[in-house]
Order: structure tokens, then C-alpha cells, then sequence
């Protein structure tokens, strides 16, 4: 009965030790500090998304994804109704009071492309 504990349990470790590595793979490829990426934008243009300018004004990967994003890459599918809401994703700062309102500069973030 012991020997069968000691296998359960260490194979438990095993799989729990397995899922912290994997998760953390994934978030440690996330966006590098200041990287810009691009994410499609639907018809109002591409979103640039500038990870420089949030972490110079203290606003680091963990700070966000651990609020409004879920902190996997692609996991968030922003829809237009999402900007109104202001409680989730980039919405919960930009507001227009923590940061620049969404509503009335759509440029800000969505680029057309030429």
C-alpha cells in the first residue's frame, strides 16, 4: 500500500512539475519588453500594440495580463463591443481616465494600412 502512495504521489509531482514548465514556455514567449507587435484589426486596420511605451510608463507584461488578459498569446478575441465595456483587455486602462479613451481614437491603435 506504501509503494502504491509513493508511485501515486510521484507521478503526480511529475505531471504537476510538467504543467508549471509548460506554462511557463508559454508566457515566457510572450512579447518581450519592448517589442511592437501587430494583430489584425478588422476593417478599422491593424492594432499596433507598442510594449516599450506600456513598460516606460510602468505598465510590465504581468501587470496587464494578470488583470485583463488571460496571459497566453492569442487567447483574446477583442470584439467591437469589448471597447465599450471597459473592464477587459486593453479597455480596463483605456478608458479615458487611466488612459487615453478608445471610443473617440481609434487611430491611436488601429493603423490603415496604405
Amino acid at each position: 500500500m506504501i509503494i502504491l502512495i509513493r508511485c501515486y504521489l510521484r507521478k503526480t509531482a511529475v505531471i504537476v512539475a510538467a504543467f508549471f514548465i509548460m506554462a511557463s514556455l508559454d508566457i515566457a514567449s510572450a512579447i518581450q519588453i519592448g517589442k511592437v507587435v501587430e494583430y489584425r484589426g478588422g476593417g478599422m486596420g491593424k492594432v499596433v500594440f507598442d510594449g516599450k511605451k506600456h513598460n516606460d510608463v510602468g505598465y510590465h507584461c504581468m501587470k496587464c495580463h494578470n488583470t485583463y488578459f488571460i496571459p497566453k498569446i492569442g487567447d483574446a478575441k477583442i470584439k467591437y463591443p469589448d471597447h465599450a465595456e471597459r473592464k477587459v483587455y486593453c479597455f480596463g486602462c483605456h478608458n479615458g481616465t487611466i488612459a487615453f479613451d478608445t471610443i473617440e481614437n481609434c487611430t491611436l491603435c488601429h493603423k490603415k494600412s496604405n
